[in-house]
């Protein structure tokens, strides 16, 4: 389980294809402090885990369905990546609930400065995820848990305060890139149970 808040940008050492998924490793420093083998950790959002730890980077294999489902696929060596540990018991939860569960991407349209280092990030979201966002709900995009200020038909908008771009990877960012979405999982429990009384 984790909760949004990016703890360091990694950065993509190497991307190793394989016969039915990939393996990803990933230099870094705050996240590998306390990480251990079987260890949980949010790559982009996507709950992996770490395997073949080494002094400032892990390695974390991708199933198909992670490749597919997810961003990860697309990556490269030397791009960023957000990186979270799992929350301990005893954590303070300073986002909303994240899975790591990615539900699909959506397509950046713009990220536009509105000033004081302040910016304005829309997005394309698909049509089956739509139905689960709502208007100051929660939302997960690229591991980052975000507050939706805008939605009108399939665009989402999100406001980006300057702590979060100047931890982030936003600064890499360009129209047209996929972004990993994870919405709340509470309104896929309440569909489902609305559902099952109908």
């Amino acid at each position: 389980m984790f909760t949004g808040i990016i703890e360091e940008s990694g950065r993509v050492a190497a991307f190793t294809p394989n016969t039915t998924g990939a393996r990803l490793r990933i230099d870094c420093a705050i996240v590998r402090q306390d990480l251990h083998t079987g260890d949980s950790i949010s790559v982009n959002g996507v709950c992996l885990t770490a395997v073949d730890l080494a002094p400032g980077s892990f390695s974390a294999d991708l199933a198909p369905e992670t490749l597919q489902r997810s961003n990860l696929g697309s990556l490269t060596a030397g791009a960023l990546v957000h990186l979270e540990r799992s929350m301990p018991a005893n954590g303070r939860y300073s986002g909303h609930l994240v899975q790591g569960h990615v539900d699909g991407t959506g397509e950046l349209v713009a990220l536009d400065l509105l000033g004081d280092e302040n910016w304005w990030l829309t997005l394309r979201v698909p049509p089956e995820l739509d139905r689960y966002i709502v208007h100051k709900g929660s939302i997960c995009i690229d591991g980052i848990s975000l507050t939706v200020a805008s939605l009108q038909n399939d665009l989402l908008a999100v406001t980006i305060i300057p702590h979060t771009y100047s931890v982030t990877a936003m600064r890499e960012w360009r129209p047209g890139r996929r972004l990993n979405l994870e919405v709340d999982v509470i309104a896929k429990y309440v569909e489902k149970m609305i559902g099952a009384r109908t």
